[in-house]
């Protein structure tokens, strides 16, 4: 059984997670090399961004221009460095959803398994064709335009004259590769938090399976005990070991969702730029509406629970049966709920108050 596979391509491919097959001392190398330059290009093309915004950019427009690209990229960063210093946590996780007693056994627990692990790739699967649609876009019209008239795609300050073909094809081609594995990072980092948050609802599922089947089979009474402990253990752990991440997205979302209204106030519908914030605009809104449906599910579900303990015919149980339900309900009057940095809770009415916040802070741009 294997636990979002899917989610796992996209890691090995920015560097984060090492192929389980490439077990050899030179296949080690080789991944560790990759993982190196792939960390050192995309800090390297964040930095230049940055370092033009506090050297060179002397008016709002140069400003905006770049900005937010350059979150994203930081976001990036952030979470390549997220995943490379939890790449012992992430497989402690994914050995839990593998083991007993998260393990599906019964044929409709695995049928549950299925459903959810099925549709959180699929998720991630559509999710990536929009990202890497978006970068496709920036490219071409890139391409179309600024290689044209010798241009860099992003202003970026550099400690060397480009002016040069050779260098310039260099610094153009470094600019490209870094958006589309700044991308990839996107896709790989998101796809994994939110593919733990869709097995804690999966998990729930399946607890509910084994519960309704108590009565008939009283020896798993412990073994559901131990689960319901196992979820909330897991999802404390989740929570704790991606709340840098999950805080830093929420707070640069609001960010970029207001720099590209702003950005959307200079375009007209016939430049090229004017689909390319679009297309971005719908990943980002993708992006965070993904964490915040998700976190919001896993609240539901784990309040729900009381409710589908109460349905059952738990009157005519043992009383050792009733404790053991009793204390299970009785954990669950407080749900499980994720936060970004334990303040602001990912659930539906946190994604829209961020769209007001941006909002508001547009506003205040506006009046600038």
């Amino acid at each position: 059984m294997q636990v979002l596979n899917s989610t796992f391509k996209f890691l090995t491919i920015c560097g984060c997670w090492r192929p389980d097959s490439w077990t050899s001392s030179f296949k080690r190398i080789i991944y560790h090399i990759h993982t190196f330059f792939v960390f050192v290009l995309i800090n390297t093309f964040t930095l230049s961004q940055l370092l033009d915004i506090i050297l060179t950019v002397d008016n709002p427009d140069d400003f905006t221009d770049n900005f937010y690209m350059l979150l994203a990229m930081i976001v990036s960063c952030c979470k390549m460095l997220s995943m490379l210093l939890n790449r012992k946590n992430i497989a402690t996780l994914t050995n839990i959803l593998m083991e007993k007693p998260c393990k599906p056994l019964e044929p409709e627990e695995m049928q549950i398994y299925h459903k959810f692990d099925e549709s959180v790739q699929t998720n991630t699967i559509h999710y990536a064709i929009l990202v890497e649609t978006t970068g496709i876009c920036i490219t071409l019209t890139s391409l179309l335009t600024d290689f044209r008239s010798r241009t860099l795609t992003f202003r970026a300050w550099l400690p060397y004259d480009y002016s040069s073909p050779v260098l310039f094809y260099i610094t153009y081609a470094h600019q490209l590769i870094s958006l589309i594995v700044g991308s990839v990072l996107h896709i790989a980092c998101d796809g994994l938090i939110i593919g733990f948050l869709v097995h804690i609802c999966c998990q729930i599922k399946i607890l509910e399976s084994r519960l309704r089947r108590i009565a008939h089979e009283p020896d798993i009474l412990y073994e559901c005990v131990l689960q319901h402990n196992r979820i909330f253990d897991f999802a404390i752990m989740v929570n704790a070991k991606f709340r840098f991440t999950i805080a830093v997205q929420f707070m640069v979302s609001t960010l970029v969702m207001c720099f590209n209204l702003y950005q959307f106030t200079r375009s007209t519908t016939s430049n090229a730029k004017y689909v390319q914030l679009i297309l971005y605009m719908c990943s980002m809104l993708t992006q965070i509406f993904f964490y915040c449906w998700y976190g919001n599910e896993v609240k539901t579900k784990s309040r729900q629970l009381i409710d589908n303990i109460f349905k059952m015919k738990w009157y005519m149980m043992d009383q050792n049966i009733k404790k053991a339900l009793l204390l299970i309900m009785k954990r669950s009057i407080m749900p499980i709920e994720f936060t970004s940095a334990y303040i602001v809770s990912m659930n539906l009415d946190s994604f829209v108050g961020l769209l007001k916040t941006s909002y508001s802070a547009y506003n205040i741009l506006q009046q600038i």
